[in-house]
């Protein structure tokens, strides 16, 4: 791995403009970031910062050389992740998977892209039961950080559509086939403005016009969830959260010194990438067979988690923490007992706090942080019906 030094005191690729910090940090506080521009040089006062250059892609095992060719291929804009999700869409849907072995037929779907109030192209999908299955309400979705609505979520999709219910996702700016630099946020409420202004749309179709609309957010999906809530609060008739990321689990965080030096940073090098310090998908998933799965997802955002992405993040769970007794929709919490990525106990803080006087918790024994991908077919299945029997009893 190639080894760069920085220097504070040097025209930044991001600015104009030179500056000097008087900015030192603590001693012994690690810190690595992946750059960009691998030439770009920073140094401290007392100490030097470690930056990286990003490893190449992991071969995916099973798929041609020519697939794996176009997988390798970087994926910052949105042009090249929608041909790469083109390219792998037959092997995607040929996996062993609950999710795709089992899905419903019958179900109707498409997909389109808009360009939202911003100017950026945000891709939507739909999911709708067979004709003549009456539909019961709309159930609108919100993904977690890194991922899309084209991958495990078609399957999850499919099972509650068949159900009876319209099912509508969009990929948040920056990720999966919408416009935006990968996996970078500039504003976590600009992410939640362009949910409601996205779904506000959907609510006005013909086919769901005047039924229950609910809204669905996963990890981070969750927190943007909560951000529409508490921005809306009459907009939904139920939110679904499955493991939300309102609160980032205490071994994942990091030091209050180490964010003040990241927020110092994300104002002067934004879209540079910290290293990651852990396994995600070794937290995320308790089935290693589903686990190996996950590498197919090609367009999800797997590199290290950008400067100013990680401080939008680290805000907004903070500003959900000191709000959570202001959520009061009818609300149902799913999370897996054992999640490492986020904190089962602050969905439980939640669930205690809020105003809501509807609301449900499910915890599932032993299960990790992607309970509706990850766990072993049985506990998938239970978790889907849990969502469709809280959805029908509100229909």
């Amino acid at each position: 791995m190639e080894v760069h030094t920085l220097t504070l005191r040097s025209r930044s690729p991001f600015h104009s403009r030179k500056f000097i910090s008087r900015f030192t940090l603590p001693p012994r506080l690690p810190i690595s970031i992946i750059f960009p521009t691998p030439a770009f040089q920073l140094q401290t006062t007392h100490r030097r910062l470690t930056v990286a250059a990003a490893a190449p892609k992991k071969k995916i095992h099973g798929v041609s050389d020519e697939l794996n060719l176009i997988a390798s291929q970087t994926i910052d804009y949105a042009a090249a992740r929608r041909r790469v999700r083109s390219a792998f869409i037959q092997v995607q849907q040929q996996l062993d998977h609950y999710l795709f072995k089992m899905a419903p037929a019958g179900v109707r779907t498409e997909e389109w892209i808009e360009r939202n109030s911003k100017g950026l192209e945000i891709f939507f999908r739909s999911w709708m039961p067979e004709p003549g299955v009456k539909i019961k309400g709309a159930v609108c979705f919100c993904h977690g950080y890194g991922d899309t609505c084209t991958f495990f979520f078609e399957g999850i999709a499919r099972f509650i559509a068949a159900s009876g219910y319209g099912v509508y996702a969009i990929d948040h700016p920056g990720f999966g086939l919408s416009e935006g630099l990968h996996g970078y946020i500039y504003s976590f409420d600009e992410l939640a403005d362009n949910v409601i202004e996205q779904y506000a749309k959907i609510k006005e179709r013909p086919e769901v016009k005047g039924l229950p609309c609910f809204i669905l957010g996963q990890s981070m999906g969750g927190a943007v969830t909560l951000k529409v809530h508490l921005k809306d609060p009459q907009g939904w008739d139920g939110l679904v959260l499955v493991a939300p990321m309102c609160k980032i689990a205490d071994d994942m965080t990091p030091p209050e010194p180490l964010v003040k030096v990241l927020t110092f940073l994300s104002n002067v090098m934004p879209t540079a990438k910290l290293v990651p310090q852990k396994d995600l998908a070794e937290l995320a998933f308790r089935d290693p067979k589903k686990k190996e799965m996950a590498e197919y997802n090609v367009i999800c955002y797997s590199d290290p988690v950008r400067l100013r992405t990680a401080v939008q993040l680290l805000k907004a769970t903070k500003e959900i923490e000191m709000q959570v007794e202001k959520v009061s929709s009818p609300l149902l919490i799913l999370h897996g007992a054992a999640d490492k990525v986020t904190d089962p106990l602050v969905s439980r803080f939640l669930y205690e706090n809020a105003s809501s006087k509807d609301k449900t918790l499910k915890l599932y024994e032993e299960g990790y942080h992607c309970i509706l991908e990850g766990e072993p077919d049985d506990r998938i299945f239970t978790v889907l019906n849990d969502i469709i029997e809280w959805l029908d009893a509100r229909c």
